[in-house]
């Protein structure tokens, strides 16, 4: 993973976005959100893969997207919720799975295409947008509000750190 911008993170693989993913569980806690942004096999999955292995949920357990029940849950040191809502046809379709309890329970939620709920996502969360570059690269931009300005930060600090120290000991 490369810096290319102070805001902007470069993934070069798909175990890059994985080690980014486990650098993110490690700065969040119960109650946080995680909005992901990105077109289809921008890596949105990829990263919550990574997101759910930072938190413990066991490797045998496939993080796949949960594109037709909308919602998948993964028992690790922290509950994981992951939403895609790709397929989702109306904001009632969010309503009926109870969202509320999730997006403010005691667990940590990601949500895919977390656009499509703007007027119900709350007012603060992470928010990651990833962009599609060349076949395994990824360009992700990782921001926040408040507390999230501060965990984004971090993440970003980490991130280019473990990258600069796998360089390093390469030479």
């Amino acid at each position: 993973m490369k810096k290319i911008s102070p805001d902007i993170l470069l993934s070069k693989s798909p175990n890059d976005t994985i080690i980014l993913g486990k650098i993110i569980a490690k700065n969040l806690k119960r109650g946080d959100l995680v909005a992901l942004l990105g077109e289809l096999g921008a890596g949105k999955t990829c990263l919550v893969k990574g997101i759910a292995l930072g938190l413990g949920v066991p490797e045998d357990h496939l993080v796949v997207s949960p594109t037709f029940t909308i919602i998948n849950e993964y028992n690790g040191k922290i509950p994981l919720f992951h939403f895609d809502l790709y397929r989702l046809d109306t904001i009632s379709d969010m309503e009926s799975i109870g969202y509320e309890d999730y997006f403010y329970g005691d667990g940590i939620t990601c949500i895919e295409w977390a656009d499509r709920i703007k007027e119900v996502l709350p007012d603060k969360y992470l928010k990651i947008e990833m962009e599609w570059k060349e076949e395994n690269e990824r360009i992700i931009k990782v921001s926040g509000e408040n507390k999230y300005n501060n965990i984004a930060n971090r993440i970003k600090e980490e991130y280019i750190k473990r990258f600069k120290k796998s360089e390093k000991e390469k030479i």
